[in-house]
């Protein structure tokens, strides 16, 4: 797997970024790609993703929490019976750095696209780095507006 991460400070204290991440339908408003992250019927740890493709492809896939350790990490993976070219995975984990303020760090894993969605999965892995920076950035600006 393939792997990226970056770590930010915040101006919040990480039970407030905790919450924020915890149901992961809020990540559209953080990264660009990710059109929604919805929570699947009768089922609190589980998500169905959609996110842009290449010349408007939509790519889908469902996602289970396999890590909940409030309000200091919070991890998710692809489930396994999800289509084989789209395995990823991801954990943010929120540092109490005391005085309302938390350091952030966001990871995310993923196999190299093969198979019939690769190139949809390979522009939406277009330089993942800068996506979770951007990701992080923007998170930093919608936790201190609050």
């Amino acid at each position: 797997m393939a792997a990226v991460a970056h770590y930010i400070e915040v101006d919040a204290p990480a039970q407030a970024c905790y919450d924020w991440w915890r149901p992961l339908t809020r990540l559209p408003q953080v990264f660009s790609d990710v059109k929604s992250v919805e929570a699947v019927d009768g089922d609190a740890t589980r998500t169905r993703w959609k996110v842009d493709g290449p010349m408007g492809a939509t790519v889908e896939w469902e996602a289970r929490i396999v890590e909940d350790a409030a309000p200091r990490k919070i991890a998710w993976a692809t489930v396994e019976d999800a289509d084989p070219d789209v395995k990823n995975s991801g954990v943010v984990r929120f540092d109490d750095k005391g005085n309302g303020r938390t350091g952030v760090e966001i990871s995310l894993e993923y196999e190299p696209p093969a198979g019939k969605l690769g190139e949809a999965i390979a522009s939406l892995l277009a330089d993942p780095q800068k996506k979770v920076e951007r990701a992080a950035a923007e998170f930093k600006t919608v936790i201190e507006a609050r």
